[in-house]
């Protein structure tokens, strides 16, 4: 999945998806070469997730 494509799929279920990381981040759903965001997301205490950890959360 595109980094596009999981954006619109946030949106679509009422999520935010934003374009940097603070500690008020709820989630950093972090893929392959993932890099500043996903440091950002550690340094913060943010839960990272994998896209089929995402993508299992949001099927319910």
């Amino acid at each position: 999945m595109t980094r596009d494509e999981a954006k619109a799929m946030a949106e679509r279920l009422g999520a935010k998806a934003a374009g940097s990381v603070s500690k008020k981040t709820d989630y950093v759903v972090a893929g392959p070469g993932a890099g500043s965001k996903l440091a950002e997301a550690k340094k913060h205490g943010v839960p990272v997730l994998t896209e089929d950890e995402w993508l299992a959360m949001v099927a319910g």
